[in-house]
């Protein structure tokens, strides 16, 4: 792959996973709009969650069956659609079932990433994931900003008729400007949902990565869906295009994705999920001890967007590594549980801050991650004393 279609893959999926990131400076007018409280706006957000895992279910493994610029293009014209009826929501019914429709569309940029991963070369298919999956990263973060700011300023409904307009642009430009990419099997898309499954149960790294991808993402939509919340409770009382702002702090962390794609590539992915999962539990001690100061709050969102963007780039790496045929369908079981995670933790949050405040908060990741932190050192240990077996059977042989 040429360098300027790997970084034009990565500009288009981080703007397409902002829409589903717009919508969290935002939380609080949104409420107000409607006459909703903390914990039922979390639910209506959480929706875009689960459209994008429904989505990840329904539309990703086409990527594997149909021309994938062609997919990409229609399911851009279908997001369009989607934020315009967010954009002009009269009701919160017509406003959750167009949060949903928005996640589901936005399922396209994991249609992008294994088309990414296809066509690069093996020894840098982390370097190209990284890159990809950093934008996208990026996409995800500055959304924050750019709707908190421009929410602010013009009304939140303004930052879905912007997004709309600019995903009819992108259809039209990936159309003309991405290669050809053939299918890579002929299957009816039920044996193509079947062997979805068939993967996750022949392939065990699969499923250890999937488990680990959701149990961190819980942490990651959890801290931004309440984040808004906290920011409006002393000592901050900071309002929504400041709230935004704050999307910034973990820009900076996502512009590490190639460089930890290429860590990965050269010292194994295992190495970067175990980093990745220790530096997460460290920021949430960090988020649960000095989070009521602007430094500790800081320094704590950092290092958990960090470590959650360095496990999702060596996880995606571990599982495109499985099966080349079947990276889309990989993908979709993966991704799959990567967002079921995060409308978990976008409901959750909230939730746990209403009950029992910042502390409250921090405890539901905190057990999270430590059993995240437990489950994956016992896989290694398995692993390491199958390969010990093997060797003393190969040299006994």
């Amino acid at each position: 792959m040429s360098r300027a279609i790997v970084w034009f893959l990565a500009i288009s999926t981080g703007c397409i996973v902002a829409n589903i990131y717009y919508a969290q400076p935002l939380l609080a007018d949104m409420a107000r709009e409607f006459g909703l409280s903390v914990t039922q706006i979390g639910a209506v957000f959480m929706l875009t969650q689960i459209g994008m895992g429904t989505g990840m279910l329904v539309f990703v493994p086409l990527g594997d069956k149909y021309e994938r610029r062609a997919l990409i293009s229609t399911l851009l014209v279908a997001a369009s659609i989607a934020l315009a009826f967010t954009a002009s929501s009269p009701s919160v019914l017509w406003l959750s079932v167009a949060s949903f429709a928005v996640g589901l569309t936005a399922s396209t940029v994991q249609v992008i990433v294994p088309f990414a991963a296809h066509h690069a070369p093996d020894d840098q298919r982390g370097r190209v994931v990284g890159t990809v999956l950093g934008g996208l990263l990026v996409g995800a973060l500055l959304a924050r900003t750019f709707s908190g700011v421009f929410g602010a300023a013009f009304g939140w409904r303004t930052v879905y008729w912007v997004a709309s307009v600019l995903m009819l642009g992108l259809a039209i430009v990936i159309r003309l400007a991405l290669p050809v990419s053939p299918p890579q099997v002929s299957l009816s898309w039920t044996k193509l949902m079947r062997s979805v499954g068939d993967l996750a149960r022949e392939h065990a790294v699969l499923r250890e990565a999937a488990l680990l991808a959701g149990l961190m993402f819980f942490t990651f939509a959890a801290l931004w869906t309440t984040l808004v919340f906290l920011l409006r409770t002393p000592p901050y009382h900071y309002g929504t295009s400041t709230a935004g702002t704050f999307g910034l702090l973990g820009a900076a962390g996502a512009g590490a994705a190639p460089l930890i794609g290429r860590l990965t590539d050269r010292r194994g992915p295992e190495r970067t999920v175990l980093a990745a999962i220790v530096t997460t539990l460290a920021g949430y001690v960090v988020l649960l001890v000095f989070g009521r100061s602007l430094a500790g709050l800081i320094a704590g969102i950092v290092l958990v967007d960090m470590g959650v963007q360095s496990g999702h780039v060596a996880n995606q790496s571990r599982i495109y590594s499985l099966a080349p045929s079947a990276r889309a369908r990989l993908n979709t079981f993966y991704m799959v549980a990567f967002f079921t995670g995060g409308a978990l933790g976008s409901y959750v949050g909230p939730f746990g801050f209403t009950a029992g405040g910042w502390a409250g908060f921090c405890a539901i990741p905190l057990a999270a991650l430590l059993f995240a932190l437990v489950y994956f050192v016992r896989a290694e240990r398995k692993r390491g004393s199958a390969e010990e077996r093997t060797m003393r059977l190969s040299r006994s042989g």
